[in-house]
């Protein structure tokens, strides 16, 4: 079986739905709190391959970090963003979905269950 792992925010509701739903479906992925514990540059890099976006897809607009590090400034490299979530990694939307080679942000949380294997 393909390993699952979930890019997952407890306190956020769709992040706990999509959690939910595997767990419904006695799939147990590896939880990566990724508040606690962020991804480095190259896994945010492989993460977005692996979802097929550009780091600014996968940016939380409305957070204060967003407006602070002037994230909209289309001027910014896709580096530069990468490197703000980061730092920030509650910049990062959630929850994202691994299994294996796709992933896809559970947004709404049944979109996890689209790359189910």
């Amino acid at each position: 079986m393909t390993e699952l792992t979930l890019y997952h925010n407890p306190r956020c509701s769709k992040s706990r739905g999509a959690l939910e739903l595997l767990e419904q479906r006695g799939l147990n992925p590896t939880v990566v709190r990724y508040l606690e514990t962020p991804p480095t540059a190259a896994e945010l890099k492989q993460t977005l391959a692996r979802l097929g976006i550009g780091p600014r897809q996968l940016l939380r607009s409305g957070e204060e970090e967003y407006k602070t590090l002037d994230l909209a400034n289309p001027a910014l490299s896709d580096a530069e963003i990468i490197d703000a979530m980061v730092a920030h990694p509650k910049l990062i939307e959630r929850p994202i979905l691994v299994a294996g080679d796709v992933a896809v942000i559970g947004r709404p949380p049944e979109k996890v269950l689209e790359i189910l294997p």
